[in-house]
């Protein structure tokens, strides 16, 4: 499998189970399997039972878990603050739009009315067209470029008449110049994901990391169970984290565009 059909694959999973759901497939399905394979290795190899290889597989198993514990740590720390990055982004933007609605109300009533109309687009351009797109992944500027240029027109062909209107007209271009720049960011956001050398760093780890716990061997069958089952949940809720983190805006997780409803923009969704 591509890495992109890999990627719809993935955002396909988010947008269509839940978090519990995923949760209760990936760290049962791990732990499940990870049982079924030590017993099956306790089985086929009673000198394991014994503990026979104990010294060597410890040590070699100490070594594996402490460099796999530093990789999902990085992993699931860069994914957790992207997320947050995220949610600043959007928070800002549609912060920005907002206090452009505010200054807006300074101006003469046409000019007014045209950048209160084109924000008014934007704003919804960017929840009811823009936020689909990106929950799919296939991210775009769409019908928001249309009603940016409306906003930067409004106010390029707008003369202020009164110092009061020269200030506000002043600050109106800085926001709409944040909200074209957080946008962008928004977008980039979107289009992010682990690389792939992280992604098989982090996947591939979990192949390495859990057959080697079939090989260390206790005595008694339900403790050496208790072991597996505990490696393999701790290591599936991880890669669970790092499968949901990783887009930002998919599965039940993702950013909210619920700032473009509120403050001063709620007045665009009640026409």
């Amino acid at each position: 499998m591509s890495p992109l059909e890999s990627a719809h694959v993935s955002l396909w999973l988010l947008n269509h189970f839940s978090t519990f759901t995923l949760a209760v497939v990936t760290v049962g399905g791990t732990v499940c399997l990870a049982v079924a394979g030590s017993v099956l290795l306790r089985r086929r190899y009673p000198s394991v039972a014994r503990g026979e290889h104990n010294d060597m597989v410890g040590v070699t198993l100490g070594m594996f878990g402490a460099i796999y514990g530093i990789i999902l740590a990085f992993v699931i720390v860069t994914l957790w603050t992207q997320l947050e990055d995220t949610q600043t982004i959007v928070a800002t933007e549609a912060t920005d739009a907002a206090l452009i609605t505010r200054d807006a109300a300074a101006f003469a009533p046409l000019a007014r009315s045209r950048l209160d109309s084109a924000m008014s687009g934007y704003v919804h351009a960017v929840v009811e067209d823009q936020w689909p797109r990106m929950r799919e992944g296939n991210p775009s500027y769409g019908a928001t470029e249309t009603h940016l240029r409306a906003a930067f027109q409004a106010l390029q062909e707008y003369e202020p008449k009164s110092q009061s209107e020269q200030v506000f007209y002043e600050e109106a271009v800085t926001h709409l110049n944040d909200v074209a720049t957080q946008r962008r960011a928004r977008i980039t956001m979107a289009r992010q994901e682990l690389p792939p050398l992280l992604q098989t760093l982090a996947f591939g780890g979990a192949l390495v990391l859990l057959p080697l716990t079939f090989l260390y061997g206790l005595r008694k069958l339900r403790v050496q169970i208790l072991f597996v089952a505990s490696v393999a949940a701790l290591v599936g809720f991880s890669l669970l984290l790092v499968f949901v983190l990783d887009r930002p805006f998919a599965g039940d997780l993702s950013v909210s565009p619920a700032p473009y409803r509120e403050g001063a923009l709620a007045v665009f969704w009640e026409r």
